[in-house]
């Protein structure tokens, strides 16, 4: 009977310890304002690791918050000097660096001996909001792995990226920057670039070679998998992070580990490298072509122009999830190929399984956007396409027949193995599809309509000037002028190069591409852009009385014009037949009733 009491007394008084010594943890922890006790004390037991939220709690509870600028950073990289600093443009004069230019544009899209006469930390312009500048953010964040992929990247290019994420970066906050190298073929990007990882960058600059060309899906999954801090960071290979960009991210994140968070992303002009501030923040959206767009804020996104909003689409090559929610998501579906609807896959599941997605207006990121895509298909075949069908069957639910709509080559694509995605779906309780247009994107069917509105013409566009001669593409690359050519004998079905429609977008685009007519104003040429819907310079009317193309509103007087078979704005004349057109094909009724035909959104 003793030998039992002593032993009670024992273990009462090795309880009475545990609890003493829970409570001292607790106090110690809170003062330290780490995170919770559960997360602290158990985590370790299970599957031995420590995860960095519980619930959703942020490692700082009582909420203390600072500011997280580098100011003697600062005012270092104010002070530099040399070609392209503060994000100003470099232009070539030497005839032997402009002959290699134009040979190195063809392999990278841009022009590599311009990033190589900059700095590879050269300094940037601050491009955000200046409320932006006086930003507090929590004491405590959570650590980011940020995973860096590039295949045949120029290597000034690619090391311009790893500087910026390096010197514009708390370097308690960056854990490691992962450089998952895509089976690359250019000799440079294996031993050069391991030296000078190995000699020049610190240690938490890892390098990754992959055995075999993956593709950007892929291989964002191989840089995940080796990644150990608390947040994924995801940025492209040609970028340039502007000031104080981490914190921002992190913050959402530190609060609700189900939040995703997208930098705002400026641009870096392909040609000069100069840096240039896209907007102050659009949400992302689609069309159902399954082509990216953006969507003006909503009013209550725009009274705190510091705040993060919500977005219903991430643009994917930019973004900021917590390890944890990223792979409780299943990662990316691994039977997507290449690149192509990786970003609307991860856009839906964030939102239709329990996170958000916000766009985070004070953290700024430049994007090299190329002047055209220098890489063959790598698989002969359309993997996109696959991509996108994957996606619409596990994810979409009713509304993937209008995707189907717009391109019958949906209906005899196969899309593999859906099974494990769509228990995936089940497993997590995701809502429907039907939830997602309703609740987090209702505005998308208002510009982008489920069945498209008729155009109000289509077919050849005619000039009535001495050649009467046609529009056409010629064949040219984006961004380049458009211009005349001798009529095909269909004005109603041309070819390719000359078949065009006035949209109820009010814009003139090509049939058989996604680009659009623009023009900036009077003497300037049309050229060929990527169709943005927001009218400005690509706003056209066809004026039925005086055969005009108008450009812009009707009281600029503004009207298309062939001068030398250049096609140009001009200030509209009725006595001038080479400013009158006639289409292959109108919509008489809609024409007349242009004011109430269309997108209500677009009036």
């Amino acid at each position: 009977m003793k030998r039992t009491n002593f032993h009670k007394w024992r273990l009462l008084i090795g309880l009475i310890a545990f609890c003493v010594c829970v409570g001292l943890m607790i106090v110690t922890r809170k003062r330290n304002g780490l995170e919770n006790l559960n997360s602290a004390i158990f985590a370790p037991y299970i599957g031995g690791v420590v995860e960095p939220f519980f619930n959703g709690v942020p490692r700082n509870v009582d909420g203390v918050k600072i500011d997280w600028h580098d100011y003697p950073y600062m005012e270092r990289e104010a002070r530099q000097k040399g070609p392209g600093e503060n994000g100003t443009a470099v232009q070539l004069v030497d005839e032997q660096d402009i002959a290699r230019n134009e040979k190195l544009f063809t392999e990278n899209g841009y022009y590599a001996v311009v990033s190589d006469h900059i700095a590879l930390n050269r300094s940037v312009a601050d491009q955000r909001h200046p409320l932006c500048r006086k930003k507090h953010y929590l004491q405590e964040l959570p650590t980011a792995s940020v995973v860096i992929i590039f295949y045949n990247e120029h290597l000034s290019t690619l090391l311009r990226t790893v500087h910026s994420v390096l010197n514009r970066s708390p370097p308690q906050l960056v854990k490691e920057i992962i450089m998952v190298n895509d089976h690359s073929t250019k000799e440079f990007l294996y031993d050069e670039l391991e030296q000078y990882i190995k000699n020049e960058l610190p240690s938490k600059v890892k390098l990754v070679h992959l055995p075999e060309r993956s593709g950007l899906i892929k291989a964002r999954l191989a840089g995940a998998k080796l990644a150990t801090g608390d947040v994924l960071i995801v940025l492209d290979s040609h970028t340039e992070t502007g000031p104080n960009w981490l914190p921002p991210l992190l913050e959402p994140i530190a609060m609700d580990y189900r939040t995703c968070v997208c930098p705002l992303i400026d641009t870096i002009n392909y040609s000069t490298f100069q840096l240039g501030k896209q907007d102050d923040g659009q949400r992302g959206a689609f069309n159902w072509k399954f082509l990216y767009k953006r969507m003006p804020l909503r009013p209550g996104d725009q009274t705190e122009p510091t705040e993060p909003f919500d977005s219903p689409i991430m643009a994917g090559g930019l973004f900021a999830i917590s390890l944890k929610f990223f792979w409780e998501l299943g990662g990316y579906d691994e039977g997507l190929d290449i690149w192509g609807a990786e970003q609307y896959e991860l856009s839906f599941k964030i939102w239709m399984c329990g996170g958000r997605m916000v766009d985070a207006p004070c953290s700024r990121v430049a994007h090299v956007y190329r002047g055209y895509a220098p890489f063959p298909n790598p698989r002969g075949k359309n993997f996109v396409i696959v991509n996108h069908k994957r996606v619409a069957e596990v994810w979409m639910d009713e509304y993937k027949q209008y995707i189907y709509q717009r391109n019958p080559k949906y209906l005899e694509t196969d899309p593999g193995d859906l099974s494990e995605q769509k228990a995936l779906r089940e497993r997590l309780q995701c809502k429907s599809f039907k939830w997602f247009m309703e609740e987090v994107a209702p505005d998308i069917v208002l510009k982008y309509p489920l069945v498209d509105p008729p155009e109000f013409a289509s077919g050849a566009v005619q000039n009535l000037g001495e050649t009467k001669y046609c529009l056409d593409t010629l064949n040219h690359p984006k961004n380049q002028p458009i211009g005349v050519f001798p009529c095909a004998a269909n004005l109603t079905n041309p070819g390719a190069n000359q078949n065009f429609m006035l949209t109820y977008f009010r814009d003139i685009r090509a049939v058989y591409k996604e680009i659009c007519l623009d023009a900036s104003d009077i003497g300037s040429e049309v050229i060929s852009y990527n169709c943005h819907e927001s009218q400005g310079n690509q706003l056209f009317q066809y004026d039925l009385k005086h055969k005009f193309l108008r450009h812009g509103k009707p009281a600029q007087n503004r009207c298309m014009d062939v001068v030398d078979k250049r096609v140009i704005i001009s200030k509209c004349d009725p006595l001038k037949k080479s400013q009158k057109w006639v289409w292959g094909s109108m919509n008489v009724d809609r024409l007349k009733n242009w004011e109430s035909s269309g997108s209500k959104l677009l009036r």
